[in-house]
Parts: C-alpha cells; structure tokens; sequence
C-alpha cells in the first residue's frame, strides 16, 4: 500500500486533538514544586570576587569526579532551554493546545537548570568560574537540531530523549551519595518523565494517521540518537565516565530507553505498512541486534575493567 506523507500543518491539524488531550492530562498529572525547597541554602558560603569571598577548591565538593561530571553535563544540557524553546516554537507554532505546551514545558524545563546550578554552587561542588565558562561556550554553540522542520521526527527524538535524561538525572543522584542531590535529581526525573509522555503520546497518534512516514522517521532518530549535550566541550570524556558509573551506558540506552518506547508503539506489530514502512521496520529490527551486540560488548570491557581495578587494589 502506497502512503503519501502529510506536510507539516497536515500533521499539526491531524494531531491538535491529541496534543490538547495530552496537554490536559499532563496539567492534570504534574504536581507543582519549588526549586528552592530542595537545596541547602544555610550550607553556602561567598565566593571570591567583588564580595572578597572564599575561592573555590577541589577540597570543598563532596562529590567524587564522575558525579562532579554528570552533574556537570546534566546542568549544560538544561542550560541550552533558550535553543530548544526556540525549535519547538517554530515547530509546533504558538496556537491552541501546541503553543500552549511550548509554554508550559518551557516553564517546567527552566525550574531544572535554576536548581541544580543552585545546589552545585551552594555546595560548592564545581568550579563557579569553570562552570560558568562551559554555559558561556555551550550557549554560544546553540542546539543543532538533527531533524529540522520535522514534526514527526522530532517527536520521536524527544520521546526517546525526554526518557533518557529521566534516567540520567535519577542515576546521577544516586553516585553523588548525597541524599540532597539524589532528593532533587529524583524530583527533577519526575517532570521528564511526564514531559517523555507527552510526546510519547502524540508519536503514538502520528503512526495511526501516517504510519509510513511515522516509522520512516522513528527507524532514522533510532539510528543516530545523540544526546542534545553531545556537543558540550569535553562530552565524550564525561559520557565515558558516565557509562562506566552506571550513570547512562548503552546497556541502558538499549534496554530502559529505546526498547520500552518501541513497544509503548508496538512497532514490530503494526499492520498495514506500505513498503517504506516495512523497510524501515526491517532495518530497525536489524539495528536493535546490533545495539544489544554493542551493549554486550560494552558490558564485557567494563566488567572487566572493574577486574583489573579491584585487582591492583588488592595487591597493593
């Protein structure tokens, strides 16, 4: 069966009910919450500077390097809000139910920045003027959108996404070994989970009205998923840290991200597929086996790693 792909103000009209319906649901489901509650305001101390304050030294965090960095990337990543606003506006435009999401998911988004910058800098976790340099360059690079222009696309990505910071905050609050933290990067988890849903929701309503097009764009964001902070300074570095602490490796990618949305869509059931979309499919499929090979392999070099490590520290 041939399908004709609908343009973009075909989709936004096809799915307005959805997106009014999700958006209803979410304004139902989320709980408000006030960053400042969550950090230890009595804990903080003057930085050096115009308030001759104390300068800031690797003594003063409590947090181990790895959790320093995944914090580090987590904070980054939020701070590019302005870019990614900037996106979905023009995508979903600023009328009805739309508009109104880009609103309120701008709001949410922008509590996540302010508090875990406030806590790093109240628990003197990280250099301020590092950090504030890495926000300056990150900022100045911008967000570059894989799927410009790309409605269905780009709901994949941030349902695939949304899922994979939920997990990232919630494994970062666990290696800080501070409860404070793990209470916030909990906390914070929440609202990606429900922002996950929501577009989770509207790609789900995307593969009824178009679903060629729909898996012809899944199967593509699949493939070459990055993480909207891939392009931070130093990224690589701090990811590798990051999947050899748990924090976000390809096991979870695979397994607690990828996967689970996949079959929210019951993507490998899904009948009536033109012959785009059966190729699409086919291709996932095959690229699912080689994400499991890699996380396998993955899993493998670092257990062994951790061998070689508890090895040396035994003999020492």
């Amino acid at each position: 069966m041939s399908q004709t792909d609908l343009t973009q103000t075909e989709l936004l009209l096809e799915l307005e009910t959805v997106a009014e319906e999700n958006l209803n649901r979410h304004i139902r489901t989320a709980q408000d919450w006030f960053p400042h509650e969550y950090i230890p305001w009595s804990e903080g101390r003057t930085f050096d500077g115009h308030l001759e304050g104390e300068p800031w030294s690797i003594e003063d965090s409590e947090i181990s390097d790895v959790a320093r960095s995944a914090m580090i990337v987590n904070l980054l990543t939020e701070d590019n809000l302005p870019s990614y606003h900037h996106e979905i506006a023009v995508l979903f435009g600023r009328d009805a139910a739309w508009g109104d999401w880009v609103h309120r998911w701008t709001a949410e988004e922008g509590r996540h920045g302010y508090a875990i910058r406030d806590y790093l800098l109240v628990k003197r976790a990280v250099d301020p003027v590092e950090l504030e340099e890495a926000r300056m360059r990150h900022m100045s690079t911008g967000y570059a959108n894989a799927t410009p222009n790309d409605l269905v696309a780009s709901l994949a990505y941030v349902s695939f996404q949304e899922l994979a910071t939920r997990v990232s905050h919630r494994n970062t609050g666990r290696v800080t070994g501070d409860p404070v933290a793990d209470k916030l990067l909990a906390r914070i988890a929440v609202d990606e989970n429900l922002h996950m849903i929501f577009y989770r929701n509207l790609l789900g309503a995307a593969l009824e009205v178009s679903p060629d097009q729909t898996m012809v764009a899944i199967n593509h964001v699949v493939q070459n998923f990055a993480m909207p902070g891939a392009d931070i300074a130093g990224f690589q570095r701090k990811a590798v840290e990051m999947a050899v602490a748990g924090v976000y490796d390809l096991r979870q990618h695979r397994d607690d991200v990828v996967a689970p949305v996949l079959r929210y869509w019951k993507v490998f059931d899904i009948e009536g597929l033109g012959a785009r979309g059966e190729q699409a499919r086919t291709e996932l499929a095959a690229f699912m086996e080689t994400l499991e090979a890699n996380a396998q392999r993955f899993e493998d070099r670092r257990d062994a790693l951790k061998a070689r490590l508890e090895s040396r520290r035994a003999s020492a």
